[in-house]
């Protein structure tokens, strides 16, 4: 399969061909796991640095959808899995359609033959059910365990990951019920009011039981899985993330939109139509039908965003 690799600084009227970038498995854990688990090119990715964060992974509507982010250890979406993509130890799942969640039984046990701990699944809460008597029943034809920790979620709830990272769950639009991801850096700063302070008497402040910092939050990545144009304008954050990963199903001038919307995809011109919201630093936009080829998507989004966004819109394809 012949894929591009998208650039932070894409120039869209110099589009050229990238060799494909398949990021090893020694970005994000230790030399020794690495080379227990090897290189394997089993399924296609792209990728792209921005911000001191790497996003990984590949999207076409109906075939197979699968992200990573590196330096977070965190993972959207098992439409496959990646050999690489193996050391994630948590995946945050968007929906389950097959092209979203076909990998994950093969997730689990890879990870239970190569003797690493169990992942952890957040999902929406009426999958979590399902999914269990699906691994349950592949296990069966498997004879292997299938151990994981399957996590019920819901709209407007929020995961704390670390001390800095937080994810919180949006709902987006679709066909079956759907969530996005935000996930957060979390920091604690000095209140500027104090700014004039010295640190002795910031220390006394403090030891009295004046708290002494607030919370900044910034959004890093958000990710929506397949939605409806509604599923990104009912949460304003996801159009601040430094990056932002959406879909862009269709792009045919033709292809109604109603009826695009009522299957919970977006279509090029729902984008067009919320340019002046778009506040991230990167747009990364895939899942597209495989009614279009390459070339096809192109031209459309050439023609209807000549300047991708200033250059922020990276296409996936």
């Amino acid at each position: 399969m012949s894929v591009t690799e998208p650039r932070s600084n894409h120039n869209p009227k110099n589009d050229s061909k990238a060799r494909v970038r398949r990021t090893s498995a020694l970005e994000m854990v230790d030399r020794e796991l690495a080379e227990t688990i090897g290189a394997v090119d089993n399924a296609p990715t792209l990728g792209l640095h921005h911000a001191n964060m790497t996003i990984d992974g590949y999207s076409r509507a109906a075939v197979q959808t699968y992200w990573r982010v590196a330096e977070l250890r965190i993972g959207f979406d098992l439409g496959a899995q990646p050999w690489d993509f193996m050391a994630l130890p948590r995946y945050f799942i968007s929906h389950t359609h097959l092209d979203h969640i076909a990998a994950l039984p093969s997730y689990v046990a890879r990870r239970r033959m190569m003797k690493m701990d169990q992942p952890t699944i957040y999902l929406p809460e009426s999958a979590v059910a399902p999914v269990d008597a699906l691994l349950k029943c592949v296990s069966r034809l498997d004879r292997g365990r299938l151990p994981c920790s399957l996590v019920p979620l819901t709209a407007n709830q929020e995961i704390e990951l670390s001390r800095e990272l937080v994810v919180t769950t949006t709902a987006t639009r679709h066909s079956v019920p759907s969530l996005g991801f935000i996930v957060w850096d979390r920091r604690r700063k000095l209140k500027p009011e104090l700014a004039h302070l010295s640190g002795e008497q910031i220390r006394d402040l403090k030891l009295s039981g004046v708290d002494v910092t607030y919370e900044l939050r910034v959004p890093l990545i958000a990710y929506t899985g397949d939605t409806a144009p509604e599923g990104l304008d009912a949460c304003p954050d996801l159009y601040r993330a430094k990056i932002l990963i959406t879909e862009m199903t269709f792009v045919a001038p033709d292809h109604r939109k109603d009826k695009i919307h009522k299957h919970g995809h977006t279509h090029l011109d729902d984008i067009v139509a919320r340019r002046n919201d778009f506040k991230n630093e990167v747009v990364i936009c895939g899942h597209f039908s495989t009614r279009y080829n390459e070339q096809q998507i192109r031209r459309w989004v050439d023609k209807a965003l000549p300047d991708r966004l200033d250059g922020r819109l990276q296409l996936w394809i």
